[in-house]
């Protein structure tokens, strides 16, 4: 499978406002391989790269985001997850596209419809794929699998994987029938007797979230996950790079 590369998770979140083009920039300067980020609509149909449904969390406004339109979206400050930053704007996914480009990393994006449907968002990040020649740089990911088998429809080589948290009975098997190419566990689910030789078997990725402790990183390392998704690139290649 490979050496374990290493994702940022929302840029590097741990250093810089999540979600950011500065914590994406950072998460290149540090010496990431990839960076993992969350994508909602907007009012205008926008795509805009935030975690959550709401602003509350990260910005100094408040509402959902899709109640805004994106030049609405533009004059709040997303600093919040990280005062250190004066000033962060919300970044579009084309903006973060654009960011990226000059380098070889890889976009892990989450497409965020497991509470608000959003329509359409499938065919747009595709077509924003395909319209800046990122289709053999990214994968799509969700926790709302519909999502995922719309993707697989709309377009059959994507590059998809499976969002989860708790134990699945059968997961691999499920997996396969979607068509999608890795799973996304939560790092807890590593537990299930098996878990990673089975994946290895099938040649189904692991790409695993969201890991920051070092025994963990270890680990995952020793048994050659594919990807392990961090709010620190920086601690998880220096651990790397010591093996």
């Amino acid at each position: 499978m490979g050496d374990t590369k290493i994702w940022a998770h929302r840029g590097a979140s741990e250093y810089a406002p999540e979600n950011t083009l500065e914590a994406f920039e950072l998460a290149v300067a540090q010496g990431a391989d990839g960076v993992e980020l969350d994508v909602q609509l907007t009012k205008d149909g926008e795509l805009v790269v935030i975690h959550d449904e709401t602003i509350d969390r990260t910005s100094n406004g408040r509402g959902n985001v899709i109640e805004y339109t994106l030049k609405e979206l533009k004059n709040f400050n997303f600093n919040c997850s990280n005062p250190n930053y004066v000033y962060a704007e919300i970044p579009t996914l084309k903006e973060v596209y654009e960011l990226l480009k000059p380098t070889n990393l890889i976009i892990n994006v989450e497409l965020k419809t497991g509470i608000i449907f959003y329509e359409g968002i499938e065919e747009k990040v595709l077509k924003l794929s395909k319209d800046m020649d990122f289709e053999d740089r990214v994968i799509y990911s969700s926790f709302n699998h519909y999502t995922i088998k719309k993707i697989k429809e709309l377009n059959n080589k994507a590059r998809t994987g499976l969002l989860y948290c708790d134990g699945w009975i059968g997961i691999l098997e499920y997996a396969k029938k979607l068509g999608v190419t890795a799973l996304h566990p939560c790092s807890y689910n590593l537990q299930y007797e098996n878990l990673i030789e089975e994946c290895k078997k099938e040649n189904m990725r692991l790409h695993v979230w969201t890991v920051n402790e070092g025994d963990e990183l270890n680990f995952l390392y020793k048994n050659k996950v594919d990807s392990i998704i961090t709010n620190y690139p920086d601690v998880a290649r220096r651990i790397r790079n010591n093996l």
